[in-house]
């Protein structure tokens, strides 16, 4: 079954790490899917290659989600191309990890301007063009919760913030049938959180499971809320960490 047909889904950051498995399981059950990078185009571009390749749909386009305005023209380029987005995932993310007392404002506002800013950007300039049913999906990390190590005050923050945008976003979008959600990773393995790094088997210890999750983990809690079957969710927060936070 094709579970997403005919949808039109936006990734954002959805040509490596987390954003690429995302991208992928969209594309397989069905969705044409535009995804977004500001630096790996090869990387991108090979991702939509080889989606097309198989049978899928999909397109990448340039754009930084630090800058407002080219996230902006993502967004009406999908809409240009596509004529709505059924699907938008929030999935750009970006780690500043030093202590907090080498921070400068420029790293407040790199992070803010990716892991905040984009995310009520993007959402703002989709809402516009989705259809009743639609959904908005935005990956943000257990870390809201748990900040569970030194040097991760201002990412955690950013995250935080995302919570407050999703519960008043969801409101706000009720009557129009568009469901607003938030998924917080713990520790999955990707090329910015590796399992094999000294830090990994600290997090291990503080995990129910005792093992990293993978992208794939990730991207289907993604759909589950993309299709049908996630309609009757809206406002929340759903934390896939293993138990990390339990």
């Amino acid at each position: 079954m094709i579970r997403l047909e005919n949808k039109i889904a936006l990734v954002t950051g959805g040509g490596r790490g987390m954003g690429a498995n995302i991208t992928k399981r969209l594309a397989a059950e069905g969705a044409t899917v535009v995804l977004t990078y500001s630096k790996s185009a090869a990387q991108a571009e090979q991702l939509a290659a080889e989606i097309n390749a198989t049978g899928g749909k999909a397109v990448a386009i340039k754009a930084d989600s630090a800058d407002p305005a080219e996230l902006t023209n993502a967004v009406n380029q999908t809409i240009a191309d596509f004529g709505h987005i059924d699907i938008l995932v929030n999935n750009a993310g970006i780690y500043v990890g030093k202590a907090f007392e080498e921070h400068t404002l420029e790293d407040y506002e790199a992070v803010m301007a990716v892991n905040v800013r984009a995310v009520y950007v993007a959402s703002l300039a989709a809402v516009k063009h989705m259809p009743n049913g639609g959904r908005i999906i935005t990956i943000g990390s257990n870390m809201a919760d748990n900040a569970v190590a030194p040097q991760s005050t201002l990412y955690a923050m950013s995250k935080s913030a995302l919570s407050g945008f999703t519960k008043g976003l969801a409101r706000d979008m009720g009557s129009s049938e568009i469901t607003v959600n938030l998924v917080q990773p713990g520790p999955i393995n990707t090329d910015m959180n590796p399992a094999d790094t000294e830090l990994a088997d600290f997090l291990r210890s503080r995990m129910a499971l005792k093992d990293y999750g993978t992208g794939d983990d990730v991207a289907g809690l993604v759909f589950f809320l993309a299709s049908d079957e996630g309609k009757y969710i809206t406002g929340t927060a759903l934390t896939i960490d293993g138990g990390f936070n339990a």
